[in-house]
């Protein structure tokens, strides 16, 4: 159970453009809140990370597909009401309202609605999208529980919240949809056999 006070605490860093360790369906995360934070940048720096790929991330219902992807199809729809919440990343064109320094190189954007009751409860309190990656430094493993979030790492962030509950350690599955023919580019927790209805 997190405790309220330290979700005060991490909406109101995530508020004031800073980074929060949290934790998501899959692994725990470090974010930054879309449209607060200037850009992602944060996160490549506590990560030891090139800022070489985009952030995906957090949404907090399925409508964010329409508000933030452009030209989506219909079959990206159909994977969001099948598999959101849960760990399925989608990509899709990047909308205008997608601020630059969150876009993929190819004008694109990572979205996925975690099936987390902590996750979801920020990004409903912060108002944004979270962009976030594993909190981690870059080659080291994901951690599945607010335990095994190295200190070092811990140390960098204003607020780490987290429960005792262990998180599944499976990551999610990423589908390209920005052209007519999806590709699966990661397979995660769903399988392509998951798809099979769909695709």
């Amino acid at each position: 159970m997190v405790e309220e006070s330290e979700l005060n605490r991490a909406v109101a860093a995530l508020t004031a453009g800073q980074p929060v360790v949290f934790p998501t369906d899959t692994v725990y995360g470090i974010g930054v809140a879309v449209g607060l934070a200037p850009s992602p940048q944060a996160i490549f720096v506590d990560k030891r990370r090139d800022a070489n790929k985009a952030i995906p991330w957090l949404v907090g219902s399925s409508a964010a597909l329409s508000r933030y992807g452009r030209d989506v199809s219909q079959l990206a729809f159909d994977m969001v009401s099948q598999f959101w919440p849960g760990p399925l990343t989608l990509i899709v064109k990047a909308g205008d309202n997608v601020p630059d320094a969150f876009r993929g190189p190819r004008g694109t954007i990572a979205l996925r609605m975690p099936n987390d009751p902590v996750a979801l409860e920020l990004i409903d309190r912060v108002g944004f999208p979270i962009a976030t990656s594993s909190a981690n430094f870059q080659g080291e493993k994901p951690p599945q529980t607010l335990a095994s979030v190295n200190g070092e790492f811990a140390a960098q962030v204003p607020v780490v919240l987290g429960d005792d509950i262990p998180r599944s350690g499976v990551s999610s599955t990423i589908v390209d949809c920005t052209s007519d023919h999806p590709q699966i580019l990661r397979v995660g927790a769903i399988t392509a056999d998951d798809f099979k209805m769909l695709l």
